[in-house]
């Protein structure tokens, strides 16, 4: 079987797949990403055979503002398709095609190998209403914002036509799709690693600034996002912890994540969302116990976990967060947003706690009386572990189903979605 992954940041969501598939001699597995991910991931796997192609040039600025982003993403699939008929000239002709379409790279791909079999990575299928547009009235959206997003799935309808199936990591994700290819796609979550992500000691876990360290039995409070904005509410996260810090005198607050902006808009007048909201809190916010870590490596990101008396996931309607099931596989107990993406997973009384994600006194109130008695959320704790190891363990649930899936697709023809 010869299998093709395209994902300009490879591996992203393959990191399991690819290197589970080149595993066996009978497979021939290519990967095609942007040069600069390609050069970072050198040695991935000795039988994955790793192509780039040079980052493309943008929409000009004379384009239509709801067309950069299609632009960007032709531009994109040309030099994906570029790279394919060499490799078509070369003789490698894929079974089947793992693709993530959001960008563009997916465009042409059936052009090139009419015969492969394309799988699409569907992560989120934009709408002008009743997701993350307009879900936050601190941040409105316009209806030119309903108009550009409207356009902006151009690109993965196009994708969604020459498509033979698809994967969405979520039943809320896939329900963002159109009804017409739904029946299609198959939800199959990316996997947890939960022999990684899981229950433990730590000691020693030194603090930024010299400001001593942290062992388990510590009373943590832990926030998680992989960058520090809204759409994760920080916001909401931020203006509880005054009235936390007040009612817990010891509490130590551990925040992971950069200052960058994955989603939603920058502030209008510059600046990162962290000092905003610092600003705007002032004294509320003991600088000596609250730690900015930023981006760290994944094994101090699990000791982070490990640490928490109490952990807080906030979301709008949107892309459900690995740091959300990775949280639940080292059995935190778990203060998240009411949101539907995290109603799938997360059940109040079962394995974690919900509160309205427009209420900072909500959310103070539940972290301040989960943390004056951690004895009653260890039942959530527990259960939290069991489930990521029922549903989304990578090598037991997860990992077996999307090679299936693949192998499958190899001895079908193509069907189109």
């Amino acid at each position: 079987m010869r299998i093709l992954f395209v994902h300009q940041n490879f591996p992203g969501q393959y990191r399991h797949l690819a290197p589970a598939l080149a595993d066996s001699p009978a497979n021939e597995v290519l990967a095609i990403g942007e040069e600069a991910s390609i050069r970072r991931i050198e040695g991935f796997h000795p039988r994955v055979r790793l192509l780039g192609y040079p980052q493309p040039q943008g929409a000009s600025r004379q384009t239509h503002h709801y067309l950069r982003s299609s632009e960007a993403a032709v531009r994109r699939g040309q030099s994906v398709a570029r790279l394919a008929l060499e490799l078509r000239r070369q003789g490698f002709l894929p079974d089947v095609i793992c693709a993530h379409p959001a960008w563009g790279e997916a465009l042409f791909l059936k052009d090139v190998f009419p015969a492969a079999r394309l799988l699409l990575y569907l992560e989120f299928f934009y709408r002008g209403s009743g997701s993350d547009i307009g879900f936050d009235p601190e941040f409105p959206s316009s209806f030119d914002d309903r108009c550009r997003v409207r356009t902006r799935n151009t690109t993965q309808l196009i994708s969604l036509e020459a498509g033979d199936a698809g994967i969405s990591p979520t039943n809320w994700q896939r329900e963002q799709y159109p009804a017409v290819y739904r029946q299609h796609i198959r939800v199959i979550h990316d996997g947890i690693r939960s022999d990684l992500a899981c229950p433990g000691e730590v000691a020693g876990f030194v603090l930024p600034e010299e400001r001593g360290s942290l062992r388990s039995g510590d009373e943590v409070l832990t926030y998680v996002a992989r960058n520090l904005e809204p759409y994760r509410g920080f916001h909401t996260f931020m203006r509880a912890l005054p009235a936390v810090l007040a009612a817990r005198p010891s509490l130590q607050v551990l925040i992971v994540g950069g200052d960058e902006i994955s989603y939603g808009r920058p502030l209008p007048g510059g600046g990162t969302y962290r000092e905003h909201y610092l600003r705007e809190l002032g004294s509320g916010i003991d600088a000596g116990r609250v730690h900015f870590l930023g981006k760290i490596p994944y094994p101090r990101f699990i000791d982070v976990l490990r640490l928490s008396t109490a952990h807080v996931y906030l979301t709008y309607p949107f892309v459900l967060s690995w740091s959300l099931l990775e949280a639940m596989s080292c059995g935190c107990a778990l203060i998240a947003s009411d949101t539907a993406p995290v109603r799938e997973v997360l059940h109040p009384g079962h394995n974690g706690l919900l509160v309205d994600f427009f209420s900072p006194a909500a959310l103070a109130a539940t972290i301040i009386a989960a943390l004056a008695n951690p004895d009653s959320t260890q039942p959530l704790r527990a259960q939290a572990r069991r489930d990521i190891v029922d549903r989304f363990d990578l090598a037991t649930c997860t990992l077996p189903r999307l090679v299936t899936l693949v192998s499958d697709l190899a001895a079908e023809g193509p069907a189109g979605l």
